[in-house]
């Protein structure tokens, strides 16, 4: 009997695109979604599907079709993302599959300060209700984001005041992935936090990129409105802009600052520090020299 077929989204990804590489050293037999098929790797036992938007649902179910697992990577934030995911959900359910491991937010709820965390819990609500088998993860902040925070004037602006957040690799959350996708059944129904285990304030953020990139980082503590006027520049949509801001918002909240230790558990090995991060991607903090 030939193994299941994994469905991995976002294949030329950074959460995505390492998964995948992490199924096929693992043997896996998968099939890589992604909006340009050009840009998919190359990899052992991989096939390539055919451009399929989330929102296109026939093209989702031809995607899809003879897959077992979807991973579902969630789109990039706009005003129908939440309609997005639910068209990729119902096509995996006409398709056939059996099992969705989705890639949610750190507390995810209905009324959650970050804006964009709302949507994962509505996708979230929509995928127990399609019947699939599936499993949540809850990843944090992004350690990457760190670095792109802070402007080419060395400064974090932001309403985060003295917030903690506990940021994740995306080479950890693809580790944690891997193994959820591989194990099968035994995390049905789970909904894992995914995160680092340090929990940092955005000044300490901008002491450890001080360190990496030998010059002086600040955070500076901005109100609501004045958020919304330093950002007012860049011709971004209301929405996209309020979701800059709440971000910011939410870390204050505490609603960032959750350390599990999934990553240990379930990847068998401690999550990336932010300054083993910069180390290894000093790519991400070029532009503050």
């Amino acid at each position: 009997m030939p193994s299941p077929v994994i469905a991995v989204t976002g294949a030329s990804g950074r959460i995505g695109g390492r998964v995948a590489r992490r199924l096929a050293d693992a043997g896996a037999r998968t099939r890589l979604l992604g909006r340009d098929p050009a840009r998919l790797p190359d990899l052992t036992g991989a096939q390539k599907a055919a451009p399929a938007p989330y929102g296109d649902a026939e093209a989702m179910r031809r995607a899809l079709d003879g897959v077992d697992t979807l991973f579902l990577v969630s789109a990039h934030e706009s005003p129908d993302r939440i309609q997005e995911h639910r068209t990729a959900v119902d096509a995996a359910v006409a398709a056939g599959a059996g099992r969705v491991v989705y890639v949610s937010f750190l507390n995810a709820a209905p009324q959650a300060t970050f804006t964009f965390a709302r949507d994962h819990w509505h996708t979230e609500r929509y995928i127990e209700a399609s019947g699939l088998r599936h499993t949540f993860l809850r990843d944090g902040w992004y350690l990457a984001a760190f670095p792109a925070m802070a402007g080419a004037d060395g400064v974090i602006r932001g309403p985060a005041g003295e917030g903690r957040v506990a940021a994740v690799a995306h080479e950890d959350i693809a580790d944690v992935a891997a193994a959820v996708l591989l194990e099968g059944e035994r995390h049905d129904g789970a909904t894992y936090d995914v995160t680092g285990e340090e929990a940092l304030t955005l000044a300490e953020v901008a002491g450890e990129l001080s360190r990496a990139t030998g010059r002086t980082v600040r955070y500076v503590p901005e109100t609501r409105e004045e958020a919304y006027a330093s950002r007012a520049g860049h011709g971004a949509d209301h929405w996209e802009v309020t979701g800059w801001v709440t971000s910011y918002e939410a870390m204050a909240a505490g609603e960032m600052s959750t350390t599990a230790d999934t990553v240990r558990r379930l990847a068998g090995h401690p999550p990336m520090t932010l300054r083993a991060h910069l180390e290894a991607h000093p790519r991400s903090w070029a532009h503050l020299l």
